[in-house]
């Protein structure tokens, strides 16, 4: 990647805002799915996702990563204190894969007020499985500085509207090339119960040759892969909607690929079309039970620093071929042994998972040489492809592949009581 010479990156135009979507599991202290009613209904920031145990955090728009996780600890609190004071006490799982699960009896769909909401999860889970539906994970939301879009505007002879949008277009295109590296850095998710997998057998634990279950083949995907149009806001929106219009999706909110692009206000297709694009929705982030806040501050840093030199990377439109290749190279970024897969792209050669890892994080640091405390954060990123053994799911599956449920259940219980 050649930058232009008169580029140069400002640590000001490094403050993005984020907003911090965290899935986790309400659970009995035995192990299991709680079966109680969610007790968050008037929480602004907390809700309830595919399952009525599956509490969901919305974090406020925040202006920096430090911002952002205390947000997320902040709710966090809320929830544990309000799971130890009920009247029979419940734990918050810091896993992405569930406790024990006795049978789909066990995953009970989210009750609303709208009733079309539950009929959509029941379509969910007749097509996807109610399995799937206890899958947990973190979405990060981020939305460039104005300052820095307009920088690279200035130059430009179209108007600001159609600018940002393409702006965000190419970005959204370049994550769906680059993108599989964040499933690499942040997968915490290599082992599960049996009972996921096996019904009725609880206790054992199980480890199927992937850092990230819930990214992999066997996570959320749908049954095509997507065909983006990524020349202008109208023909992606267009794109999507046709996957709509055919019956292979039933929803926008079904399309379960990595990456979003989303309007402010109202997520839909119609908002994004008329009032552009605002920010972008990364959705291949694992709960990293190692950390209090489910999500280390250095990865959220570097997620930012990441798209930023995605938007100073420019390609030709992906054809479908190389959009196909895109999401088997989420997949393949999914699986323990990074050396053992292949990251293929057009135009490149095919390199190993951690090769290729290191490729992005070398040109990462020419974008970003000046900034020093940006250098620390991308040297933090290259130990982990360098040495496996700091990677989280490496770390994990040490030392929970004997006792998966019992020793997470122990270590659910400590987190409460530090938050608490």
């Amino acid at each position: 990647m050649i930058y232009k010479e008169r580029f140069y990156m400002k640590e000001e135009w490094v403050k993005g805002h984020f907003g911090l979507e965290k899935e986790s599991l309400r659970i009995t202290r035995d192990g299991f799915l709680s079966k109680t009613k969610d007790p968050f209904m008037h929480s602004p920031y907390v809700t309830k996702d595919f399952c009525e145990c599956q509490t969901e955090i919305n974090t406020r728009v925040c202006s920096s990563p430090e911002q952002a996780i205390q947000a997320l600890y902040e709710q966090i609190k809320y929830i544990q204190n309000t799971l130890v004071n009920l009247d029979e006490p419940e734990l918050l799982w810091p896993f992405c894969n569930p406790p024990y699960i006795r049978n789909e009896k066990d995953i009970e769909i989210a009750e609303f007020e709208d009733p079309s909401k539950k009929e959509y999860r029941e379509y969910l889970s007749n097509r996807y499985g109610k399995y799937k539906m206890a899958l947990c994970g973190i979405h990060v939301n981020y939305s460039f500085s104005e300052d820095y879009i307009k920088e690279k505007w200035k130059d430009s002879n179209e108007d600001y509207f159609t600018f940002k949008n393409q702006f965000y277009l190419n970005v959204v295109q370049q994550a769906a090339k680059y993108g599989w590296l964040i499933t690499m850095l942040c997968a915490a998710s290599p082992v599960l119960d049996s009972s996921y997998s096996e019904k009725g057998v609880l206790g054992k634990t199980i480890f199927n040759g992937m850092a990230s279950m819930r990214c992999s083949d066997l996570g959320y995907w749908n049954s095509f892969s997507p065909y983006f149009d990524y020349s202008s806001i109208q023909n992606y929106a267009s794109s999507i909607q046709k996957y709509v219009d055919t019956g292979l999706i039933a929803a926008f909110s079904e399309l379960y690929y990595p990456i979003r692009l989303k309007p402010k206000g109202i997520n839909s297709l119609s908002s994004l079309q008329e009032n552009g694009a605002n920010h972008i929705e990364l959705r291949m982030v694992d709960c990293n039970p190692l950390v209090k806040e489910g999500l280390d501050i250095r990865d959220l840093k570097f997620i930012e620093l990441f798209l930023i030199w995605l938007s100073e990377t420019q390609s030709d439109a992906m054809s479908l071929e190389e959009q196909i290749q895109a999401v088997q190279n989420f997949k393949n970024a999914a699986h323990y042994d990074l050396k053992t897969v292949k990251i293929s792209i057009k135009g490149q050669d095919s390199f190993s998972g951690v090769k290729a890892g290191l490729k992005i994080i070398d040109q990462m640091k020419l974008l970003f040489k000046d900034c020093k405390s940006q250098m620390d954060i991308l040297s933090f990123e290259e130990e982990k492809l360098e040495n496996p053994e700091k990677r989280y799911a490496w770390i994990l599956r040490k030392e929970y592949e004997k006792d998966f449920v019992s020793k997470g259940l122990k270590w659910a219980l400590k987190q409460q009581e530090e938050a608490i």
